[in-house]
């Protein structure tokens, strides 16, 4: 979508439309009548930063926080500690009437769009709802002809206007719920598995039109995936997260061409390719992804990693090169 080897996260932080610093997610959990509550750590201290225009991909296997991270973003619910500044605006500290504001700027596209819309409401009472709600236009003839164009937008036709959600397909509602979220204008998408339950030939035909709208609304993407191969497609920066961390982050083509994290590496190397640059001996991982609950000490990976050594189990890695890609490996910073 853009050129990511002209990204630099040093300078982001002074750009960014989206900034997050340190961001955690903590539950508490009962564990029965006589033992003590117990903590989950679905997120557990993630930084990065978006500017307009600009796809961050986050990856990393079931389990790793990618949807916590996303309800976070969305403020669907508050962090437990952390912040999360949209154009400079710390959404902890603002008040109601800022927050109501600041929702707006960050909208949501989820993996299952009939799953995401209301299947008694026509398609343009969907479109309109948002303006409804948040009292945007000034009056209802005016709200019907933003959603209309909307609807051209994503490459719908007029007669879809008063139907209903059953009568299209996947590809066509995830093009519904692709113009809904962008009905507010927003400065950030939140994309969460967009792709994953459409047919591979419909997949190409979203992506497109993804990059399109980016490109003509200047709207930041957090692309939300497991499909690694539509990741290197759509990203500028890739950040790879396990057990609630960042483990590796960094421009495309630096994650994909020289992975530094044996987590990384592994992950790519279960990739089909067909070009012969990108190919890898096949790394598997022993063992099962370790409890958010009783979290190993010292590097969360170390249970799985097959270049694990003595100072892994002692002390958790901090995410180094901030300036460039940056990896949180013992293993490779030493």
């Amino acid at each position: 979508m853009n050129n990511p080897s002209n990204f630099s996260p040093a300078d982001a932080a002074h750009t960014a439309v989206l900034e997050v610093r340190s961001l955690a997610r903590h539950y508490p959990v009962a564990r029965g009548l006589f033992k003590p509550a117990a903590t989950v750590h679905a997120l557990d201290g993630v930084s990065f930063s978006v500017r307009a225009g600009q796809t961050l991909a986050v990856v990393g296997e079931s389990g790793c926080g990618k949807s916590t991270l996303a309800r976070l973003l969305t403020m669907i619910e508050r962090p437990s500690a952390g912040q999360l500044l949209i154009d400079g605006e710390d959404v902890a500290q603002a008040d109601d009437a800022t927050l109501r504001r600041l929702r707006q700027q960050i909208q949501i596209v989820f993996q299952n769009p009939y799953g995401s819309l209301n299947p008694r409401q026509t398609v343009g009472a969907a479109l309109m709802e948002p303006l409804e709600v948040n009292h945007i236009g000034a009056n209802h003839a005016e709200r019907e002809a933003q959603a209309r164009a909307m609807l051209r937008e994503v490459g719908l036709r007029e007669e879809h206007f008063q139907r209903y959600p059953h009568m299209f397909s996947g590809g066509q509602r995830q093009r519904i719920a692709i113009a809904r979220a962008l009905m507010l204008k927003p400065r950030v998408l939140v994309l969460d598995e967009p792709v994953s339950a459409l047919d591979v030939s419909i997949r190409a035909q979203v992506l497109n039109l993804l990059a399109e709208l980016q490109k003509r609304m200047n709207v930041a993407y957090v692309f939300i995936s497991h499909d690694l191969g539509v990741v290197r497609h759509v990203a500028d920066e890739v950040m790879v997260m396990y057990l609630g961390r960042c483990v590796e982050r960094g421009p495309r083509d630096a994650v994909f061409g020289q992975p530094q994290h044996p987590y990384t590496q592994a992950l790519l190397s279960a990739t089909p390719t067909v070009e012969p640059s990108l190919r890898r001996a096949r790394i598997i991982l022993k063992g099962e992804l370790p409890s958010p609950i009783n979290r190993p000490s010292g590097c969360a990976f170390r249970t799985r990693c097959p270049q694990v050594f003595e100072r892994c189990a002692a002390e958790a890695p901090a995410l180094h090169g901030l300036a460039g890609p940056a990896v949180a490996c013992w293993a490779v910073t030493g």
